[in-house]
């Protein structure tokens, strides 16, 4: 399960701190994190997902200093990943329409990401912890529903129904039924 917007602030307000525990095991959280979050950026790039997720933790080690405590972790660490895929996308002359700059411009406003972070916790808690892992799984952190399966350790249908059950229950909350 991802690590939750507190739990990555502790880690990082304690490595700061010269926890050297504390920030390996905010390195090993990240992982998945920024997987999800180049993997919605660039389909069927997993080698360059890889290496953008490597110079994205060399970075927040590196940079680790310019973090503000008072400030949500989370927003810092996307805007150092926002930075890594842009130095990418120049190193590979890849060109990036003008709609995508700006849908990411809008859905990565730290406080929106933040209030949402919060707002889907809320939400998915509603549900089983299948279903929320599932949903989590798939949705979130963009796995397949066999990858998901195999996490789990239940069959691939099985994550198909969870997820599509736990979708229509939570838009059910949402529409207020």
């Amino acid at each position: 399960m991802a690590a939750s917007e507190d739990q990555l602030k502790t880690l990082m307000l304690g490595g700061l701190d010269g926890d050297a525990a504390a920030h390996g095991a905010l390195l090993r959280a990240l992982v998945p994190l920024l997987r999800s979050f180049y993997r919605r950026r660039l389909s069927g790039a997993e080698g360059d997902i890889d290496d953008l997720i490597q110079e994205t933790l060399i970075a927040v080690h590196t940079r680790r200093s310019t973090y503000d405590r008072d400030r949500p972790f989370t927003a810092w660490l996307y805007a150092v990943a926002r930075y890594r895929i842009i130095d990418h996308a120049r190193r590979r002359k890849l060109s990036v329409a003008l709609e995508d700059v700006e849908a990411s411009l809008v859905a990565d406003d730290a406080e929106a990401v933040f209030s949402a972070q919060m707002d889907l916790d809320t939400l998915l808690a509603t549900l089983s912890p299948k279903q929320a892992r599932a949903i989590r799984d798939t949705q979130l952190e963009g796995k397949s529903a066999a990858e998901a399966a195999a996490d789990a350790g239940i069959g691939e249908s099985d994550v198909k129904v969870s997820v599509h059950r736990g979708l229509k229950a939570l838009a059910a909350r949402i529409r207020g039924s």
